[in-house]
This record gives structure tokens, sequence and C-alpha cells, in this order.
């Protein structure tokens, strides 16, 4: 599973503004709403999609991946963004959201490519692409043009924008946001600047800051390499645990070699915790679960650790927004 910083889920709530339930939909996503902006705090991706569709089907979000971008702010981004704003070049930021994004989200990467025309700044983002991720993607074009007008001590503006889904409705905001033609069903998700763009000096730029910032970088991007196993052992041994009902911190640590203490700040330095692991590991199971009719309701609430059926609902309605009946007669349709 692919994670993503809780950051992004904030600003696209403040972007949709009174017209949808913005701590509901946060609480859904597992996020405090009344918790601190930590980007390093993670959600899981296929969460914060789920968010992002189910605001769709409150509003018009035409332009919202637009207004959502041009929100973004480089304070918000921690030390990727001190690193942004330091470095000496446009060109120069660029290459630190290509080597550091994982700071960001595991499920992005990024790509400077020499192109005939100037350099792609290419996103890649594997995966199906529902409406979520589509509308994901917006947001992160838009966005990262928006924090390179932050550290340009002139207008910035694209050659081409490009991304690989249909085009919305309206690409009007889009192009008169971004100046510059937009272009869907490409080929590429990415942005086209001039080299003169890049070679552009930022207003902030400075070698022996710049220099700092990036050992600090590479020392957090290092402390973040063994998340993924982490993660996954954890959550191996969460699913196995299940059946005999919630498990417990302590017994997982145990069964990792960890202590408990140990277990939980090394859970804890990557935003995460071992009840959202829980939760999250509950939920992916009981989805793939309902996606086989071999298994009754009452037998995954048993496999997902729920000693009623009845609760085992209440949680998945939560989670979802449905019910495990309805999930399962709908995933039936697709």
């Amino acid at each position: 599973m692919g994670y993503v910083t809780s950051l992004f889920a904030r600003k696209i709530i403040a972007a949709a503004g009174d017209a949808v339930d913005g701590a509901a939909l946060l609480r859904g996503a597992g996020i405090d709403p009344e918790g601190p902006w930590d980007p390093k705090a993670m959600i899981p991706a296929v969460r914060y999609y789920d968010m992002l569709e189910r605001i769709a089907a409150k509003v018009d979000v035409t332009d919202l991946p637009v207004r959502t971008g041009a929100a973004m702010r480089l304070d918000e981004y921690g030390a990727l963004g001190l690193g942004f704003k330091a470095a000496t070049t446009l060109g120069g930021s660029y290459a630190r959201v290509e080597r550091y994004a994982r700071l960001w989200t595991s499920v992005v990467s990024y790509e400077l490519r020499p192109d005939p025309r100037g350099t792609l700044f290419i996103l890649h983002r594997p995966g199906e692409r529902r409406l979520g991720m589509r509308l994901s993607n917006e947001a992160t074009l838009a966005s990262a043009v928006s924090i390179a007008r932050q550290v340009s001590p002139v207008p910035v503006a694209p050659l081409e924008v490009m991304a690989r889904h249909p085009a919305p409705k309206s690409i009007a905001a889009h192009e008169d946001w971004f100046g510059c033609p937009v272009r869907f069903g490409a080929d590429l998700d990415a942005i086209l600047f001039s080299r003169q763009t890049l070679a552009q000096p930022n207003i902030l730029g400075d070698v022996g800051i710049s220099r700092y910032l990036v050992s600090h970088l590479d020392k957090e991007l290092s402390e973040i390499a063994d998340e993924a196993p982490l993660v996954a052992q954890t959550k191996d041994a969460i699913a196995q645990a299940l059946s005999e009902g919630a498990p417990k911190m302590a017994d997982i640590a145990r069964g990792l070699g960890l202590s408990a203490r140990s277990f939980h700040r090394r859970l804890s330095e990557h935003g995460m915790s071992f009840q959202t692991l829980t939760e999250e590991t509950r939920r992916e199971l009981a989805e793939g679960l309902l996606r086989d009719e071999g298994h009754s309701l009452a037998e995954i609430a048993f496999l997902t650790g729920f000693s009623e059926q009845s609760a085992f609902t209440r949680a998945f309605k939560r989670w979802v927004g449905t019910t495990p009946a309805s999930y399962r007669k709908a995933r039936a349709m697709l």
C-alpha cells in the first residue's frame, strides 16, 4: 500500500470549502480534523482517492485540483520545502523534488527529462486511473507550478502541461492558471519548462544553506528507508492475528522482535500508529474478502477480528461509507 502526506488531504478540503463536511471527510480518511498540519503524518493513498471521489459526488470538482495546487505553500512542506527554496536555480529545486519526494509520498516519483523544447518534469504514479487519482494528479501538477512561482523573481509559466487522463468538462480554469496550453489524453503526466525558466536563479538560493539542507534531507530519507518493510511486516502480523480478535500492540511487537516502546517509536517517526495500521489491515482484508463470494458476511466479520457482524457492519460503513452488503453488490456489478 502507498501513502501520501495528510497535508494534501487537508489542503483539498480547505479548497472545497463549506460545500462539503470537511471534518467528516478528514475523519473518514484517518485524519484528526483538530490535529496539527504535519506533512510527516501519512495516510493511505487509497483513502485519499476515496475522499476525493466523495467530494466529487457532492460538488463540481472541475477546477478544484487547480485551486488546491495554487494554495500549496512551501513553508508547509517541512525540510523539503526549505530545500526547494534554497536551491540556487529553479532546475535545482525540481531536482530536489525528484530526489526527495519520498518524504511526501510513496506512490509518486518524479523525473526530470530533457526534451527538444526544454525539460519535462514528469509525474509517475502507477495504478488504476480512477477519478480520485486523476484529481490528485491535476492537483500535484498545479502545486508543482505554484511552488515554483514562490521562489522565482520572475513570473513562471510552463510551455505546456500534459495529463494522461481525459479532459474534464472545461479546461478554461486550468489554462488560465497555468498560463499555457493544457493537453489531456497525453502520453505523460508532465510539465514542460523552457531551459531558460529552469536556469532562472531563485530568490533565496544559497549554496551554504543548500548544502546543509541537503545533508538534513539525506538523513530524513535514510530514516524512512526501512518504513515499507516494517509496515508490511506489521500488517502481515496483524492480519494473521485478527481471527483471534483485535490484536494487541505488545503482542505484535514481540512477534517482530521489538519492545512495545521501540515499536511505537518507529511507527510514530513516520506519522503512523498501531491503531491506524490495524484499521487499515482490517479494511483491506474486509474489502478483499467481500470480493470473494465464497465468504459470508458473518465469516468476514470473524476473519477481520469482530465478535459480532453488527460491529463489523458499523466499522465498514465508517471506513467506506456503505455497508458490506452494498459494497459487495456494487462490486458484483462492475
